[in-house]
């Protein structure tokens, strides 16, 4: 199989801006990667953003949202040149209890706007079938494990809005039994980009700055670990505020000492997440705007493993989600699956995705997933 050139876009819990970033593949190697770039929300756009959270489809503020996302996407993305688009969209609501979950933004639209074929909606087949829809990374890491040579289990941890951690074991693939676990392991930068944008007026704590000058709350750190999402079992998924009413006695600490108490949370979670994992990673390369927050790096840096960013594999942390896109909008065209009951608990390996190609074009990509969808959906999905 010819390796694609496929172009990600991810727009994450954090809501700072959109990445996108190119990648060639067939879906199950990387072969190269290529030029990838940002287009940050303005406050504006990031306060349109915040107040459809937690809304669903019909909402008063989700077609305001919906719109802010894809015209961010659209100006970000007609800059490239590319034979097919993963597009996340923007996450709403997350309920896979209820097999439900929500990402603003139309792949229809932004499919005739960029007169190029759009993979999206990947998240909505895997909770309809049981699964928890997040995380969808995984088969991504996999691939990035073998692309940088690890003979023996690794771990990647994103720290975006939620952190999530895929454990890999790239000996075997990655739809074998033990290649994969995945699961979200609690809050990371949300909370702190919340409190700085309170406090601060400012969308994230630059440099740990605000974290630095506090001391963290032990009691309440014990207090918050008490939560029943720590209790279960992976895999398991988050939504963004999953912790707003658990964590609002940390934030009516004095904002440093508030900020350091979260940092100590996030260590807290992630350690909790290894206990969970077969074996113990040889390394834990951390992805995410968390893994430029030294105080968060600092906490990190007493688990029982190596913990690096992952520039230190070659790999881009600010961009990886964006390729994941990218390789996962590759395998839904191949009908290959983009999630596995190891990384979101779904009975049997999944295959996700819409693909919406702009009308009257014909192409040479592949076959298997010929779903054409051209109409312009004047509701987010």
């Amino acid at each position: 199989m010819e390796p694609i050139h496929a172009l990600g876009a991810m727009s994450g819990t954090s809501m700072d801006g959109v990445d996108a970033a190119e990648l060639w593949t067939d879906g199950q190697v990387i072969h190269r990667f290529g030029q990838s770039a940002y287009h940050p929300y303005s406050d504006a756009d990031r306060a349109v953003i915040a107040r459809a959270m937690g809304q669903w489809q019909g909402d008063p503020d989700v077609a305001a949202a919906a719109e802010v996302v894809e015209m961010a996407h659209a100006r970000l993305l007609s800059k490239f040149d590319a034979a097919v688009v993963g597009f996340h969209g923007q996450t709403l609501a997350h309920d896979p209890d209820n097999r439900r979950t929500h990402q603003a933004g139309d792949g229809a639209l932004l499919a005739e706007v960029l007169q190029t074929p759009v993979v999206w909606d990947f998240r909505t087949a895997d909770v309809h079938l049981g699964g928890e829809g997040a995380p969808l990374a995984p088969a991504y890491h996999h691939a990035c494990a073998r692309f940088i040579g690890a003979t023996g289990p690794v771990a990647f941890l994103n720290l975006g809005g939620v952190g999530n951690l895929t454990w890999v074991d790239p000996s075997k693939e990655m739809d074998e039994t033990g290649a994969l676990l995945a699961f979200d392991t609690g809050p990371a930068n949300a909370p702190i980009n919340d409190l700085c944008v309170d406090w601060l007026g400012q969308p994230f704590d630059r440099d740990g700055a605000l974290a630095r000058e506090g001391t963290a709350d032990g009691d309440l750190v014990v207090q918050f670990m008490r939560h029943a999402y720590f209790h279960r079992m992976p895999p398991k998924s988050l939504d963004r505020d999953a912790f707003r009413r658990a964590g609002a006695a940390i934030d009516a600490l004095p904002p440093s000492h508030a900020a350091a108490t979260w940092v100590a949370v996030i260590a807290a979670s992630v350690a909790q997440g290894l206990d969970h994992c077969p074996t113990m990673p040889t390394r834990l390369l951390v992805t995410g705007g968390g893994r430029l927050n030294p105080a968060i790096m600092d906490a990190l840096s007493v688990l029982p493993t190596v913990v690096e960013p992952v520039e230190a594999a070659g790999l881009d942390g600010d961009m990886l989600e964006a390729q994941a896109f990218a390789f996962l909008a590759v395998r839904v065209l191949r009908g290959l699956p983009t999630s596995f009951p190891g990384t979101t608990g779904v009975s049997a390996c999944v295959g996700g995705g819409e693909v919406s190609r702009p009308e009257g074009r014909l192409d040479s990509l592949p076959n298997t997933a010929r779903h054409t969808d051209t109409r312009r959906v004047t509701k987010a999905r």
